[in-house]
């Protein structure tokens, strides 16, 4: 069997932020690890061109994408995270429905 299933490319805003994570966390000393995450996303929605980090996320994706075809020709199946996911979505939980009280129910019947 082959080795495992190579991790998906991160995006190019994920190649931005963990560039300036950092910097962000100096600007911003005691943040919480989601207030620095907010930041980071205030500040990328800011940039007005992105083109150098979503070369570099497609470069990615496409050296991933032959490592993927590699790993199928070398006997690996196509068992990843995704199917994981898609079976957790599906899983939605059982709400149950509310008694009514009695009382409620025996003047239901009482009016029809």
């Amino acid at each position: 069997m082959a080795g495992e299933r190579p991790k998906r490319p991160l995006s190019g805003y994920m190649l931005w932020l963990n560039e300036h994570r950092e910097q962000i966390k100096k600007e911003n000393p005691g943040s919480k690890v989601t207030e620095i995450a907010k930041k980071g996303g205030e500040m990328w929605r800011a940039i007005k061109d992105k083109s150098e980090w979503e070369q570099k996320a497609l470069k990615m994706k496409e050296e991933y994408n032959k490592a993927v075809k590699e790993y199928e020709a070398n006997g690996g199946t196509d068992t990843g995270a995704g199917k994981k996911r898609k079976s957790k979505a599906a899983k939605a939980p059982v709400k149950k429905a509310k008694k009514k009280d009695t009382s409620e129910e025996e003047e239901e019947e009482e009016s029809e």
